[in-house]
């Protein structure tokens, strides 16, 4: 059983490769709180249980630059300070940045806390990795914190407008694209003091707001399902749904047009195909119970009562939706949500499913965790 810790858990990154390897096999989670680094003896019995830290505790702004300089560096070198107290030599991998390249505080205790720890390994011949990573992007991140994404997502999805102030190239990098390359590095073992972590997509700040402006419009604003041309846009796309607010967002409601030959209505609108399906469940039988990581899924609820549950993995929230066939309307699962539905009439519910990609029994992307736990 490989014992892997990872501290800033809950942060942006933390939180993805925390919930990502909590879906491998034989791996036990040894869980970390940022408190810790306030006390010897939490700290010293965290490093003394892993055989694998990924230390991405970090301060990314501050008003005054010499603080967040002297923070980062004071969280490496406590690190670096537990373990030698414990004799143990875990596999080490530190998350520093491109920014090394700039002469900012930031840049400067990302390098300076590369190179302790590298020193430290060296002097106790244990394995480290120091990765330089390009800007990271993905849902969850924090708005005006995380990433200029996370920042014009969370604006166009709360009456914000976006304004560009420097309309630069960016180099990206999405989170679960990032989770991969540390999972790699975990499994190989792999020793490297600095490891470039190669960028996967390259835009101008007023391309991603336009793709982000279109997908507001069309998908946000008219329940219009956009055409994603790539693995990126796909990416972005998810991202854009994360920070919709979905308790005010959801459900949508459907246009039902009746006449004497019975009714009709609109389901799904999207640029792009996928797969439609459709169930019938039984009075008080439950269907789902489990999340994707990337698939874009919307439930449309036609005939009968339901109730959807959403829950977003790591968190206790229950998401609670009412949905009625005579009243149709439907509500989108966003990634890292794990959803349900149950027929809380007297009479068979009808529910149609639309999904974006045909399913494929080799890569589901289908994990089981109930909602209620």
């Amino acid at each position: 059983m490989l014992k892997i810790g990872i501290t800033g858990q809950a942060g942006f990154v933390g939180t993805h490769l925390y919930n990502t390897i909590g879906l491998k096999e034989n791996v036990e989670r040894i869980y970390f709180e940022d408190t810790y680094f306030q006390d010897l003896q939490q700290l010293q019995s965290f490093v003394r249980q892993c055989d694998v830290i990924v230390h991405l505790a970090a301060m990314n702004r501050h008003n005054d630059p010499d603080v967040l300089y002297q923070t980062n560096i004071l969280l490496v070198q406590k690190l670096i300070d537990a373990m030698e107290n414990e004799g143990v030599t875990p596999h080490i991998i530190f998350s520093s940045s491109t920014q090394e390249e700039r002469d900012n505080k930031y840049g400067l205790s990302k390098k300076e806390g590369r190179i302790r720890f590298a020193n430290w390994a060296k002097k106790h011949n244990a394995l480290f990795t120091g990765l330089v990573i390009p800007n990271v992007f993905g849902p969850f991140g924090n708005p005006y914190y995380n990433s200029v994404i996370a920042t014009f997502s969370h604006q166009l999805t709360h009456n914000d407008q976006p304004k560009i102030d420097v309309d630069s190239n960016m180099r990206l990098i999405y989170v679960g694209e990032l989770i991969d390359v540390i999972w790699n590095i975990i499994i190989d073992q792999k020793a490297e003091p600095e490891f470039i972590v190669p960028y996967t997509s390259e835009i101008k700040v007023s391309e991603v707001l336009s793709l982000l402006e279109g997908y507001k419009k069309k998908y946000f604003e008219n329940s219009i399902v956009p055409e994603i041309k790539s693995k990126f846009e796909l990416n972005i796309f998810n991202t854009f749904r994360s920070y919709i607010n979905n308790l005010d967002h959801y459900p949508v409601s459907l246009t039902k047009h009746t006449d004497n030959r019975g009714s009709f209505v609109e389901t799904v609108k999207t640029s792009i195909g996928g797969q439609f399906s459709f169930s019938t469940t039984h009075p008080g039988i439950t269907r789902g119970e489990h999340f994707h990581t990337r698939k874009i899924e919307r439930f449309a609820v036609i005939q009968g009562k339901a109730e959807i549950e959403l829950r977003r993995i790591g968190t206790g929230d229950v998401l609670h939706f009412d949905l009625d066939g005579d009243k149709p309307s439907f509500v989108d699962m966003p990634v890292w949500y794990t959803h349900n539905i149950k027929n809380v009439g007297t009479t068979d519910l009808l529910t149609l499913f639309w999904i974006n990609e045909f399913f494929d029994p080799t890569d589901p992307d289908t994990y089981f965790e109930k909602v209620r736990l």
